[in-house]
C-alpha cells in the first residue's frame, strides 16, 4: 500500500477543522443539540460527531452530555467562544447579504453599518479588504423601472411585529374593497420591489400575503402568539407565487405574429415567452415572411384585449371568437375616435 501524500493529510485536517467550528458554533447557537442533528449539519456520521466532541472536551471546550429522549450536547451555560472562522469567502457573502436598501426600509440601516464595522473588525487584514470591495463593486436595486422607492409607510412597524410576534390590528385595502382584520404576521418579503407580509387571521390556519401598502391603518396589539412551528417562509412564498401565477392564466388564445409581433408578445412575461417559443409553427404561404403561429396563456378576453393591442399590425387573433371580437371592436372605436 502506497504511503498517502502530505496533501491528503492536509485536507483532512482542514476539513475536521471546519466540522469541528461547525459543531461548535451550532452548540453556541442553539444549546441543546443531538449527534443525529450534529451529524446531517455537518454530513457526517453520528460516531464522527462523537469523536469531534472528545476532540473539543480536549481542547477545554466545555460540552456536557445530556442523556434521554430529549437529550444531546451542549455548552455549559454562560460560555461562548470569540472564534468566527469566516474564510474570505464567507466574509464577502456576508457583505453581499448586507446590502443596504431593504435594510434601510425596516429601520435596520444603523445596525448593519455598524455589524458590518464589527465584523470587520474580527476579519483577518486580508479579508478586510476583500470584503470592503463588495459595496464598492455589487449593488442591489430591487425596485422595477418608473416605480416609486419610497418605503410603505406602516413596514417598519409591521417588521417589528413580524419579529415580536405581535398581532395586529389593521385597516386593509383589497380588490374587495377596505376591511379590518387581526391577523399574525409570520414574515415579511420583498417581490420586485414590493413588500408583502405572510400572515393568517388571528385563530386560522391558512396564511396568506398582504400588500404591506395597501395597509391603511395600524394598530400593534399587546397579544403575542405562537408562530407554527412547521412554517417555513420561503417555502411558503415559492408555493405560493406558484400558485398566483398558474390561477391567473384561464385559457389559452392562438395567434398569427411576425417577427416583430413575436418579439413584442414575448415581452409580455416569462410564461407567455416560453409558450410562445415552444408553440411557434410556420403558417403556410406567410411563413417566408416571417409570420407564425401560437398559442400562449391569457388571463381574461378583457385583459387579452388590452394586452394585445400592442402588437398593433403585428399580430392577427385566430381564436377565441370572443378574443377577435373584442379587438375588432376596440380597433374600431379607436378608428372612430380619430376620423376628423
Amino acid at each position: 500500500m502506497l504511503p498517502r501524500p502530505v496533501s491528503y493529510f492536509w485536507q483532512t485536517a482542514k476539513m475536521r477543522a471546519s466540522r469541528l467550528l461547525t459543531v461548535l458554533m451550532l452548540l453556541q447557537q442553539r444549546g441543546r443539540v443531538s449527534a443525529q442533528v450534529l451529524a446531517a449539519a455537518t454530513q457526517s456520521s453520528v460516531r464522527t460527531i462523537y469523536r469531534d466532541i472528545d476532540h473539543l472536551s480536549a481542547a477545554g471546550v466545555p460540552v456536557w452530555a445530556e442523556q434521554g429522549r430529549h437529550g444531546g450536547f451542549r455548552l455549559r451555560d454562560g460560555w461562548r467562544t470569540e472564534l468566527t472562522g469566516l474564510t474570505a469567502s464567507e466574509a464577502r457573502s456576508v457583505f453581499m447579504a448586507g446590502l443596504p436598501g431593504p435594510a434601510a426600509e425596516l429601520g435596520l440601516g444603523q445596525a448593519m453599518a455598524a455589524a458590518q464595522l464589527k465584523l470587520l473588525a474580527a476579519l483577518p487584514a486580508a479579508a478586510q479588504a476583500d470584503a470592503t470591495r463588495v459595496g464598492a463593486r455589487f449593488h442591489l436595486d430591487p425596485v422595477d423601472w418608473f416605480r416609486d422607492a419610497v418605503p410603505p409607510r406602516h413596514l417598519q412597524a409591521v417588521a417589528q411585529a413580524v419579529w415580536d410576534t405581535q398581532r395586529l390590528k389593521l385597516r386593509y385595502e383589497s380588490w374587495q374593497g377596505v376591511s379590518e382584520r387581526v391577523l399574525e404576521p409570520l414574515g415579511l418579503v420583498l417581490k420586485a420591489g414590493t413588500w408583502y407580509l405572510a400572515a393568517r387571521r388571528a385563530g386560522q390556519l391558512d396564511v396568506r400575503a398582504y400588500r404591506v401598502a395597501a395597509i391603511e391603518s395600524l394598530q400593534v396589539l399587546q397579544q403575542r402568539f405562537a408562530p407554527p412551528p412547521a412554517f417555513d417562509l420561503a417555502s411558503w412564498w415559492r408555493a405560493s407565487t406558484a400558485r398566483f401565477e398558474a390561477g391567473v392564466y384561464t385559457t389559452n388564445a392562438r395567434l398569427r405574429v411576425d417577427e416583430e409581433g413575436f418579439a413584442r408578445l414575448c415581452a409580455f412575461g416569462p410564461r407567455v415567452a416560453a409558450a410562445a417559443f415552444s408553440s411557434a409553427a410556420p403558417c403556410g404561404e406567410a411563413a417566408h415572411e416571417g409570420w407564425v403561429d401560437v398559442e400562449v396563456p391569457i388571463e381574461s378576453v378583457a385583459h387579452a384585449v388590452r394586452e394585445l393591442l400592442g402588437l398593433a399590425e403585428h399580430a392577427e387573433v385566430l381564436a377565441p371568437h370572443a378574443l377577435r371580437h373584442g379587438l375588432r371592436d376596440a380597433a374600431g372605436a379607436m378608428l372612430a375616435r380619430y376620423v376628423d
